[in-house]
This record gives C-alpha cells, sequence and structure tokens, in this order.
C-alpha cells in the first residue's frame, strides 16, 4: 500500500509554473493578484468543484410546469462557483479594462491557469472577451453594455439583460449544411421597425445560457453580423429555440446547443454584408485563447506526470528516477515551455499595438500557433496519461478529463486545414507584416547552426514555385512555429531547455514520439525547471 501515489492538491498553479511566472514580470504585470489567484486555484475544494462541474452535466429545460417556452439550461452549483471565481478575478474582460501596464499577459496566466482546472467555464469567458473589439464598432450599444462586461460581479440570473449586474456574450456562426463555410450559410435576417428579425438555424451555438450571442446572418446586401440578446428590448423571450445540447467527447461541464431562430431579434454590427470580416476579429481573439488552452492543459499534464513519477515505484526505484522515463517527462516539459513562451509572446503582441511585427503575431502567427499547439497538446495528453499506465485510463482521476479536453481545442474556431489555409491568405494579405516576421526571425537565427538552415527551410515552403501552397500548408505552420519557438526559448529559458529543444526538434531521428531526447540531455535540469521539487 506504500506505493499508491498521493492526488495531486494544495498547490500553487502560479508560483509552481517558473516559465509563466518569468514572462508575467518581463511584460510588467503586476503579480500578486496572480500569486493568490494560483492558490486559489490549487486548493482542494476548487479542484473539486471543478470535478463536480464535469460530473454533473448541464440540463435542458425547454418548457416550463405551465408549458411556456423558456429554452433554460441549468447548471450544478460547482459550474457557477468555477464562474464566479474567474469573474471576481476580473480576467473575463481584463485585456479591455485593465490599465496597468501587462493587462494582456496577467489575462494569459489567469486564463491558462484556470484552464488547467475546469476548461469548460473558459468557453463563455473567451468569447466574452473577443465580443469587445466587435461591439465596439457600435458605440451607443457599447456604451450601454460596457460597465455589464466589465463587472467583477457574476450574475447567472436569467433575465433580461438590462437589469442584470454582468453579461455573458456567446456567439454562432455554423450552420449544419456548411460548417466552417461560413458563406453556406442560409439564416436570414429581415429589417423591421426597430432591428432585424432572424429566421433560420445554427449548428453549433455556444453557450446557450450567454445574456446574447453575436450572430451571422444573411441580408440582401449579404452576410452581416447581429447582436441577439435572449431576451428582446421590451423584456419579451427572444424566439431563439433550443433544439437539444450536443453529447461532447469532452468539455462536459460547457454547454453546447443546436438552435433555431423563430423571428428572433437582432441589431446588426458593423457593415452590411461585412459580417465575415467583422466577426473574424472575434474570432483571432479566440484563436488566441486556444493556443492558451493548449499550453495550460500542457502544463497541467505535465504537472500531473512528474508529480505521479515521483512517488510511484516500479522495478525497484521510482520511476522519475529511470532513464527512459526522465527522457519522457523532460521531452514532454520542453513542449510545455515552449508553448508557453509562445502564448506569451503572442499575447505581448495583442498588448503592444499594431507595428508589422506585432501584426504579424496578431494574424500570421496566431493560426499557425493555433495548428501546431493545439495538435501538440493532444499527442502530449496521451503521453501523459501512459505515464500513470492503466489509472491514467481511468476516468477517476485527472488525465482522462485532461486528454478528452484537448481535441476540441484544435477543432474550435476552425480545425487544422483551416488555420493553416488561413496562415497562406494571412500572409498573402500582410506583406509588411510577413516581411519583418522574417527579418526578425533572420536576426534571431544568425550564427546558429542548426536554426539558419531551418530558416531557409521555412523561406523555401513560402517561396515554393507550387501555388496555391495549400498542399504544404500545414508543413509551412509547423516549420515556422518551430523556428519561432527555438527563438524564444533562446532568448527567455535557460540554455538546457532552448539546447535540448533545437537539438530534438529539428533532428529527423527525433520523430513524434516523446521520449527521444538525444544522449547527453540534461533531463533533471528540465524536469526540475518544469516541476521544482
Amino acid at each position: 500500500m506504500d506505493n499508491l501515489t498521493r492526488e495531486l492538491t494544495g498547490y500553487n498553479l502560479y508560483t509552481t509554473d517558473l516559465a509563466l511566472r518569468e514572462g508575467i514580470r518581463r511584460a510588467g504585470a503586476h503579480d500578486e493578484e496572480l500569486e493568490t489567484f494560483g492558490a486559489l486555484l490549487g486548493s482542494e475544494a476548487v479542484m473539486r468543484m471543478a470535478e463536480e462541474a464535469n460530473h454533473f452535466k448541464p440540463e435542458l429545460h425547454t418548457f416550463d410546469r405551465q408549458g411556456r417556452r423558456i429554452d433554460r439550461v441549468e447548471f450544478h452549483p460547482s459550474w457557477h462557483g468555477m464562474m464566479r471565481l474567474a469573474r471576481e478575478q476580473g480576467m473575463i474582460t481584463q485585456p479591455f479594462s485593465d490599465t496597468r501596464p501587462g493587462a494582456w499577459s496577467a489575462y494569459a496566466a489567469a486564463f491558462s491557469m484556470a484552464h488547467q482546472i475546469e476548461s469548460g467555464s473558459q468557453c463563455p469567458h473567451s468569447m466574452t472577451l473577443a465580443c469587445v473589439p466587435v461591439l465596439r464598432q457600435d458605440p451607443e450599444l457599447f456604451e450601454a453594455l460596457a460597465p455589464k462586461l466589465f463587472s467583477r460581479t457574476y450574475d447567472p440570473r436569467d433575465i433580461p439583460l438590462e437589469q442584470k449586474d454582468s453579461i455573458l456574450v456567446g456567439m454562432g456562426m455554423t450552420e449544419k449544411q456548411g460548417g466552417s463555410d461560413l458563406r453556406t450559410n442560409t439564416t436570414r435576417a429581415e429589417p423591421v421597425a426597430d432591428g432585424y428579425q432572424l429566421t433560420g438555424h445554427k449548428w453549433f451555438f455556444s453557450a446557450p445560457m450567454c445574456d446574447a450571442h453575436l450572430v451571422l446572418a444573411r441580408t440582401d446586401g449579404g452576410l452581416s453580423c447581429f447582436f441577439v440578446p435572449r431576451y428582446r428590448p421590451d423584456g419579451s423571450k427572444n424566439a431563439v429555440q433550443i433544439q437539444r445540447l450536443k453529447d461532447k467527447v469532452g468539455n462536459r461541464s460547457n454547454a453546447s446547443s443546436e438552435v433555431e431562430f423563430h423571428g428572433a431579434w437582432g441589431r446588426m454590427v458593423g457593415k452590411e454584408g461585412r459580417g465575415i470580416p467583422t466577426i473574424i476579429e472575434m474570432a483571432n481573439i479566440t484563436r488566441l485563447n486556444c493556443v492558451m488552452g493548449a499550453a495550460s492543459l500542457m502544463r497541467q499534464c505535465v504537472v500531473q506526470a512528474i508529480q505521479h513519477a515521483r512517488q510511484r515505484h516500479a522495478f525497484g526505484r521510482r520511476l522519475a528516477d529511470q532513464p527512459l522515463m526522465q527522457n519522457v517527462l523532460a521531452d514532454m516539459a520542453l513542449e510545455s515551455e515552449a508553448a508557453t513562451q509562445l502564448m506569451m509572446r503572442m499575447t505581448e503582441a495583442f498588448e503592444q499595438g499594431h507595428s508589422p511585427l506585432e501584426r504579424a503575431y496578431q494574424r500570421i502567427v496566431t493560426p499557425a500557433g493555433k495548428l501546431w499547439t493545439t495538435k501538440r497538446s493532444i499527442e502530449l495528453s496521451a503521453e501523459a496519461m501512459e505515464v500513470f499506465g492503466g489509472n491514467g485510463y481511468m476516468d477517476e482521476g485527472p488525465m482522462g478529463r485532461l486528454y478528452r479536453e484537448t481535441p476540441v481545442l484544435s477543432i474550435w474556431e476552425g480545425s487544422g486545414n483551416v488555420m493553416a489555409l488561413d496562415l497562406l491568405r494571412a500572409i498573402a494579405r500582410e506583406p509588411e507584416a510577413m516581411a519583418a516576421l522574417r527579418d526578425d526571425l533572420r536576426q534571431g537565427c544568425a550564427g546558429d547552426a542548426v536554426l539558419a538552415p531551418q530558416l531557409a527551410v521555412l523561406d523555401a515552403l513560402l517561396d515554393g514555385a507550387a501555388a496555391p501552397q495549400e498542399a504544404v500548408a500545414r508543413r509551412s505552420a509547423q516549420a515556422l512555429v518551430l523556428l519561432i519557438q527555438a527563438r524564444l526559448l533562446r532568448e527567455r529559458s535557460p540554455a538546457a531547455v532552448a539546447d535540448a529543444f533545437i537539438a530534438s526538434r529539428f533532428d529527423a531521428a527525433h520523430g513524434r514520439i516523446f521520449g527521444s531526447l538525444p544522449a547527453g540531455t540534461g533531463l533533471t535540469d528540465i524536469i526540475d525547471r518544469a516541476w521544482p521539487v
């Protein structure tokens, strides 16, 4: 019985994450609040609350007892507890409401820590943040909503948004016949005296209990963006009918739904016929959130795996003392830190303005980073599960939930192919930004015997004769992200981490399997940095 491991609880997610903490201090952000939040998230009570939120799934109630249509989703109290934690932390719209330096970086840290403990509740938070730039295109509407968007008070009441202390805003874009091809959308919006009337459906409507949604619908002028609240301006229930909740592989605490609009009231936001460009600005932020989510899940998987390996004995010694297990753990730790460094650099770009280089990170690196980190998180979560052996495959422990959470990040806000093609479009549309990114990489890779040739490989992919270059778009994204991660690790991480990453990620012998770092790698130094003893 002495060989049974203890559950990881009662630790501070912030102070134990050296790479994240260094990033916050580099950004000049205040970290006292993050330290307090990290301790709260790592407490036994909050971890239990996260487990309950995923065990007791949301329930749809279509009608009340008298037969009136209510379309209400009921959640377990633990869901509301997780939602309240984030709201009271102020992280929901922090980049737009916090005027202190490093607000975007502080948000990334808070979001990624919360996502490690409970991922589903971060979906409505992510969309609410991302809606802010879109709603600002309607100054009158934004002025009325801003205090509720920026509020630190959690208000779960299902009442008209004018009466609420705080609100959440979701989105509804895809339809069953088109999926990611939004140009095939058929939902119609007809003008009425006080706005528009929407008729149609949405195949994915997240999250249905948000107080309003940004929705794409077709007018005579083309696809346009609409603000559709749960209640009409006169206080009556809006005609948005929930057909069913999605039975998802993971992300079970969060309600995703299918809906139909039966003359639902909406208000146009942005220019008529420019709905996709209007809402893409929202998607660019939620894609950044997917990178944060992938980095966070990798981090939690690595922490759980190292913690387990340090306690568990097999074949006469601790797992963490066995060379091959050390190779696996160190390799996963490298991937996790590279993702964290990428997340923090991308976040800095969203804060620092619109220089060509920062624009490149916002518009070009975002789809590439989303593609790569989310794919890697799926592989890493499976490897971390294997560290636990058969116990890792059980739903009773943390690994099953972490494993099920990773694939949705690769799919939401655009699957891998959509991201790869968006990368090509962004490069074509932002030549000045791409030139700045290439110059920056040349400076960072100059004189490096490994990285300089890899930059030539990237140039060959981007400048190849094949046009269009769709067939190699994923390779281009991979080459770009790996170079950026290597460069960031050189600048921001200990030499042991950077050297091991560069020695392995550009070596064909490393392949795609974790645990194949070359001989001579400082394995224990990498592991101890990832999860300090």
